[in-house]
């Protein structure tokens, strides 16, 4: 008896031995969470940064053979011209507003990092400036082909520097979008709305690339050759694809308890899930409608699956996840062919993939999460929409009016690789 008694206590021991320990191990310093943290904001980043090679890839892909280089000037452009604009008056536009309030403060970004914060400020900063290069990303694709460089590169300042950081600060600076119960866990309208509402103005203001509709109103092919490269396209998607793990993953925030990063692991898995359901959903309806297995609808159907999931990745289940992403697919698909019709010029199709998909995937984070209501997320997703677009459309007019927007018909038919940057992509071609 006294033998089965020791065995009994000693197991017993061993037992609650191991659970001291497991407990130790979720439960750290504040020290050590804040370093967790911190890498979490960092890892992503530098996640999110590599989504403007996605961007530059897909972009180059898409457009015609004698645009390409200057898609690369453009992305690399606007990626360093959103790192010094979100330095300079971005970051403290976005959080320097009060509770509730509207707008922050026109003052450089300084560093006050501290444990009771639970990361560093230092990695915070990078991690919301990807955001925002991010965003103008979006606009990049849209207006290819035919916008001034410099114009662009303005526009590009001013949207980084000034119309994202307010309208995202509405509801992550604390603003009055925060207050009223809007959610946006990345960004689905935050980023990709904006982005996508901001190209919209650019796309009206500018018009359509010459050639590109015929008087019927149909869609012609464009010369010399459509898409530069479908397999460039495809690596770009791959690329941002992978990047969006950063994007919603790292918007958890935090690394540094095991509710934490079981949530970022969720997140994976659904942003994933989301993606896929976007793909074979743009695949299914492109061979219903049109006959063929559209290859390039296919990587948007990607694109919009992401973007539809970003604004809610935790809280649906897998299933859910799938048919956010599907949807997302589907409005994409449909509203690429809407703005054939209305004459609207989006080369890369960004305005489907990510202002459409944005908006639904905004609009439907009540479905998967209580907390959240209807009215709340159509007040938040209109205003930042109709905020972005206004300011953006005012902001391309002015250009228009001043310095000009759009190259001349004689440098659109040569390209902006040979009128805009000098260097050809690919001169085997000419």
């Amino acid at each position: 008896m006294k033998k089965y008694l020791g065995y009994f206590f000693a197991g017993t021991a061993i037992y609650f031995g191991f659970a001291g320990l497991g407990y130790a191990e979720t439960t750290v310093s504040a020290e050590v969470q804040y370093i967790f943290n911190t890498l979490l904001f960092l890892m992503s980043g530098f996640l999110v940064m590599w989504m403007a090679a996605g961007f530059a890839m897909l972009e180059s892909g898409l457009v015609t053979s004698k645009s390409v280089s200057a898609i690369c000037a453009k992305n690399i452009g606007l990626y360093s011209i959103a790192g010094v604009m979100f330095w300079l008056v971005g970051y403290n536009l976005a959080y320097g507003i009060p509770e509730g309030g509207y707008i922050g403060t026109f003052t450089p970004w300084s560093d006050a990092s501290s444990v009771d914060t639970g990361y560093s400020d230092g990695s915070d900063w990078f991690f919301q400036m990807v955001f925002c290069a991010t965003t103008m990303s979006i606009v990049s694709g849209t207006l290819a082909e035919r916008i001034k460089i410099w114009p662009f590169f303005l526009f590009a300042a001013i949207l980084t520097g000034i119309i994202y950081p307010i309208s995202m600060g509405w509801q992550w600076g604390g603003g009055w979008l925060s207050t009223a119960g809007f959610s946006d866990f990345a960004g689905s309208t935050l980023v990709h709305g904006a982005g996508g509402a901001a190209a919209l103005a650019g796309a009206i203001v500018l018009g359509a690339r010459s050639g590109r509709f015929s008087s019927g109103g149909g869609v012609k092919s464009m010369t010399p050759f459509a898409a530069s490269s479908i397999p460039l396209a495809t690596l770009g998607v791959f690329i941002l694809w992978m990047g969006w793990f950063g994007f919603n993953g790292g918007s958890q925030l935090a690394a540094g308890t095991l509710e934490d990063v079981s949530s970022v692991a969720t997140i994976y898995i659904n942003t994933n899930l989301a993606a896929g359901g976007g793909v074979i959903t743009a695949a299914i309806i492109s061979r219903l409608i049109g006959g063929k297995t559209d290859v390039i609808m296919m990587l948007n159907g990607a694109i919009a699956g992401l973007v539809a999931i970003t604004a809610e990745p935790l809280t649906p289940s897998p299933l859910a996840a799938i048919f956010i992403g599907a949807i997302g697919g589907l409005v994409m698909y449909f509203s690429t062919k809407l703005l054939f019709k209305l004459k609207i010029d989006d080369v890369v199709g960004a305005i489907p993939a990510h202002l459409v998909a944005g908006v639904w995937g905004t609009l439907a984070v009540p479905l998967t999460n209580s907390d959240v209501s209807f009215g709340a997320q159509f007040l938040g997703t209109i205003s930042v929409v109709i905020f972005v677009f206004i300011v953006s459309y005012v902001v391309f007019q002015a250009i228009k009016a001043t310095v000009g927007l759009r190259i001349s018909k004689e440098a659109e038919k040569l390209g902006t690789d040979k009128a805009e940057v000098g260097v050809i992509a690919y001169g085997i071609r000419d």
